[in-house]
């Protein structure tokens, strides 16, 4: 229950005026913090919402793979340049943004994480180390602004983003394919 209050708590911090204007001013802390912030508030408030409503994300959700899809659907929809621009300018879509990121991908992803196995998880995290590299490809090389709200040098840091985002996640399944991690789970659950 701790988790949930963590999760409410930084979700209505991220939707504070001052908060939300001084993250939104800054293209790399726009999608690189706020963005990614909004997602783990719906990660910690996730078991509240998965043990109130069982029944609801067991049928809808019992493979987890209906999750995994719905997370990555609104992933790539908050990468592209425009949904950016249109959340700075259409209110609706700024609302849209506070609601997709925490409950239409941090809660089905944490629902979803339990249960698919090993090679899906892998699977999901190769996906986003080729998406983050294409969008790094995109944000640095391409000769003109993206988004009309920020400046060519900010999109270029944005790039560099997540070029150190694919690269982490490259190298922790690098670091999983040659480790074996059975031995921390079962220390962990002892």
């Amino acid at each position: 229950m701790k988790q949930f209050w963590y999760g409410l708590v930084l979700f209505l911090f991220l939707a504070l005026p001052p908060v939300r204007h001084l993250l939104e001013s800054i293209m790399a802390f726009h999608m690189h913090m706020q963005m990614p912030l909004l997602f783990v508030s719906g990660l910690l408030m996730a078991p509240f919402f998965m043990k109130r409503f069982r029944q609801f994300f067991g049928k809808w959700n019992g493979s987890g793979l209906p999750g995994i899809i719905l997370f990555l659907i609104i992933v790539m929809y908050w990468m592209v340049p425009k949904a950016m621009d249109e959340s700075l300018e259409i209110m609706a879509v700024e609302a849209f943004k506070f609601i997709s990121l925490p409950f239409l991908a941090g809660v089905p992803l944490r629902d979803s994480w339990s249960k698919i196995g090993k090679a899906t998880e892998s699977i999901l995290l190769l996906v986003l180390a080729i998406l983050f590299s294409i969008m790094a490809y995109l944000y640095i090389f391409f000769e003109s602004t993206l988004c009309n709200n920020y400046l060519l040098v900010d999109q270029k840091t944005v790039g560099w983003g997540f070029a150190f985002f694919s690269l982490c996640l490259i190298l922790y399944l690098v670091l999983t394919l040659f480790t074996d991690q059975s031995q921390y789970y079962d220390e962990a659950s002892t």
